[in-house]
């Protein structure tokens, strides 16, 4: 990649926007490509940086400790809508603290004292929170600032976004046909945001493979509350039923969200494979094409690292 190549990003989610940044950052002349601006999923996600339930891990780590370096800086920023976070993550069963988590500042055990009715472990720590609409807007901002461009536009294959000799795929879910990539499935999430009666810390429940997830996420005016991870399910509409067993789940840990407003659902298609890919593919005609998808619930605590390894496999041609 040389100074003013044209490079065509496909998709606008966190991981497309991100990689966009970085490349017309380091030079590149980029055009994002999606259906949805910024995409569906990466809004509806929480969200809090945590590389859970992904693989391969050693790369995953390296991403997303990068990640969680530029999400420190960006914290700096009221705009870019990141805090640093301090809460307890806890579970029913004492299971031990990931080693992700044992190295976060202000990491301890909590005490018995500390943890809601039912859970017999958790753990305390400061992590950033990213209010996602606020993020993803100034992502936004930040490509335009540095000469992108984004483009609404439903493509039917990858060579849709032909004529440019580098195209970075980042369309998520949409790589399953785009590619086609059949080890790609998605897992439904739902998050239900009220209005916030005053929390200011996270709270995060380790429940595991569980369909039913239980986790609230305050940002200024609002909680982000979840959730579900429904594997195999892509459907966006929402589900009432869900919904409501999230807020009784949460409110059973945080009384005080008993009586918030429900302000909207939030619901998106998680896009998970067996592993992260992160890798070249050169079509016949000489078109080079990195592949940067497959994050599925850690799109954003690997956004940065992924991003910056797409730039330098695109440098490396």
């Amino acid at each position: 990649m040389t100074a003013g190549e044209r490079v065509v990003v496909v998709g606008a989610g966190v991981a497309g926007l991100t990689t966009a940044v970085v490349l017309a950052e380091a030079g590149a002349s980029v055009r994002v490509m999606a259906e949805q601006v910024p995409g569906a999923t990466s809004l509806a996600a929480g969200a809090m940086w945590g590389p859970y339930l992904v693989e391969p891990k050693d790369k995953v780590d390296l991403w997303g400790q990068r990640s969680l370096e530029v999400f420190r800086e960006l914290a700096e920023e009221p705009a870019t809508g990141v805090r640093l976070t301090s809460g307890i993550e806890a579970s029913r069963t004492a299971e031990a603290a990931p080693d992700w988590a044992m190295t976060l500042p202000g990491f301890r055990p909590c005490e018995p004292a500390e943890l809601p009715p039912g859970f017999t472990a958790g753990y305390r720590f400061t992590v950033p929170l990213i209010d996602m609409p606020t993020y993803l807007d100034y992502l936004l901002r930040r490509l335009r600032d540095a000469g992108g461009a984004v483009e609404r536009h439903r493509l039917a294959s990858l060579a849709d976004a032909a004529p440019a000799s580098l195209i970075v795929n980042c369309s998520g879910l949409g790589a399953r046909d785009l590619v086609p990539d059949p080890e790609l499935r998605p897992i439904r999430g739902q998050h239900v945001v009220v209005t916030n009666p005053r929390l200011t810390e996270f709270f995060s429940e380790d429940t595991g493979l569980s369909p039913d997830l239980l986790c609230f996420y305050p940002h200024a005016d609002t909680v982000v509350l979840g959730g579900t991870a429904i594997d195999g399910e892509g459907n966006l509409a929402p589900d009432d039923k869900a919904a409501a067993e999230i807020l009784v789940r949460c409110a059973e840990v945080e009384p005080r969200l008993a009586q918030a407003r429900v302000l909207e659902h939030r619901i998106g298609a998680r896009p998970t494979r067996a592993t992260v890919r992160v890798e070249k593919d050169l079509w016949e005609d000489g078109t080079l094409v990195v592949h940067n998808y497959g994050h599925g619930g850690a799109g954003v605590t690997l956004s940065w690292g992924c991003a910056e390894e797409t730039r330098d496999l695109l440098s490396a041609q």
